[in-house]
């Protein structure tokens, strides 16, 4: 048995899923088409609308990490730019009992296509309006996100 550890990784060689961090960066990316729309993602097995994005690799550049988010959930192939809108407040995930930063980032493809990835179910351009009211606190949360873009 290897006992060399990366600092701040918990041992979970003995459950088959990815392996958690201490501190985990999640990341957010919000497209908005010319309409002023927003591109959303039903993530595999879920019912609401969410940003696509997710946890950010050790070993990943911010570029890299959300290129392979995107991709995974909404096919974006093709470069892109990226710039920061909105860091929210570290929080403890009970459920993984893990520390989380969630960062998040306008993004501005070279390419408009998108398609579910392997890991959406759907995706869709949608008005950020429509989820101000949402019972779902995720879909509150893409319209409060899509007000700090420049309309």
């Amino acid at each position: 048995m290897n006992t060399e550890q990366t600092h701040g990784v918990i041992d979970q060689s003995h459950i088959d899923r990815k392996t958690d961090y201490l501190f985990r960066i999640s990341i957010k990316g919000i497209i908005r088409s010319s309409d002023g729309n927003v591109l959303v993602v039903k993530e595999a097995g879920r019912t609401g609308w969410d940003l696509p994005g997710g946890g950010m690799d050790h070993t990943e550049t911010i570029k890299q990490a959300i290129a392979r988010e995107m991709h995974e959930e909404v096919s974006l192939t093709g470069d892109f730019d990226y710039r920061i809108i909105a860091v929210e407040e570290p929080k403890i995930l009970e459920r993984i009992n893990v520390w989380q930063m969630r960062l998040v980032f306008e993004i501005t493809p070279t390419t408009m296509t998108f398609a579910p990835g392997e890991d959406g179910d759907e995706v869709a351009f949608i008005d950020p309006n429509q989820l101000k009211d949402s019972a779902n606190k995720t879909e509150r949360r893409v319209y409060e996100y899509a007000q700090l873009l420049p309309r």
